[in-house]
């Protein structure tokens, strides 16, 4: 059974939200494969601090290139759109675990390929 600082410590992590920031970094790490990954880290962090601050675009694992690449899997026939459902197991399947459930063009079962890439 948990102990009352076990759940007090379970709690911090769901409340700030750790485990995403490590999981976050962790796949940054595995993707990128800098050098210096504590240097690459450092500064990964710094740019989270500053997208906060709303002074500059957070860290990203995935750049349009990449998102191109899998909307090129998904839509075969580049019909410049996908499926609802496409796009939720896209954003599961790239480890994105909280997501707009209702983004533009879900009410018609179309989602563009621009709002794919802002949603990622």
């Amino acid at each position: 059974m948990a102990t009352e600082r076990e759940e007090d410590a379970a709690d911090y992590l769901k409340r700030h939200r750790i485990i995403e920031l490590m999981d976050n970094l962790t796949s940054m790490l595995f993707f990128y494969r800098p050098e210096n990954p504590r240097e690459f880290l450092i500064e990964k962090l710094e740019e989270l601090k500053l997208s906060q601050q709303h002074k500059v675009k957070g860290p990203n694992l995935f750049n349009s290139s990449n998102l191109d690449t899998v909307l090129r899997i998904l839509d075969p026939a580049n019909q410049k759109y996908i499926t609802f459902a496409q796009y939720q197991q896209a954003l599961i399947t790239l480890g994105i675990k909280k997501f707009n459930e209702c983004p533009e063009g879900a009410n018609k079962d179309r989602i563009s390929h621009e709002t794919f890439k802002i949603e990622v």
